[in-house]
């Protein structure tokens, strides 16, 4: 029996290299499918499901920030919480350009230039999750606590209901 190849992402170096223990997940990737697609495909619950969103603020600073995947992010109530004016979703090229990452398969791990990384508060209280692994079609799944010293995120609480 064939044993599957899973990918090795910067993402998968920078867990690796944090010692962190992760599973490795493989779906086929569905342009626009998003994370519902994904939770579909591995039978797990969209809300354990993390989309890292690359946003900036009014001086084109970009920032990560990581929402469950059945809960978008309001922009303003991130903006008040860190300090900004302004925030608004990259342009797919712009953020790419960022993380080095193609759009859907961003990973909030070993991106080409550091940022800032947020992370809705409530995310730290599911037993595990699921989380883009650097490529379309690949996930990790892992205990929330263990990305805390990888990631240094700041909390915030920016979701609301899809």
């Amino acid at each position: 029996m064939a044993t599957e190849k899973f990918p090795v992402t910067p993402a998968v170096r920078a867990l690796r290299a944090a010692k962190v223990e992760f599973d490795n997940h493989l779906y086929t990737y569905v342009e626009k499918g998003g994370t519902a697609t994904s939770a579909s495909a591995l039978g797990v619950d969209e809300h354990c499901v993390i989309k890292t969103l690359v946003m900036e603020d009014e001086n084109k600073k970009p920032l990560i920030i990581l929402m469950h995947g059945d809960c978008e992010v309001s922009v303003r109530n991130l903006a008040r919480q860190i300090g900004a004016k302004h925030i608004e979703p990259c342009q797919p090229n712009v953020a790419q350009k960022h993380t080095g990452y193609l759009v859907g398969g961003t990973s909030p791990l070993g991106t080409r230039h550091p940022m800032p990384v947020y992370i809705e508060e409530s995310i730290l209280s599911l037993p595990r999750i699921y989380l883009n692994g650097g490529k379309r079609g690949y996930l990790v799944s892992l205990k929330p606590q263990d990305l805390l010293p990888v990631l240094q995120p700041t909390m915030v609480n920016a979701a609301t209901a899809n």
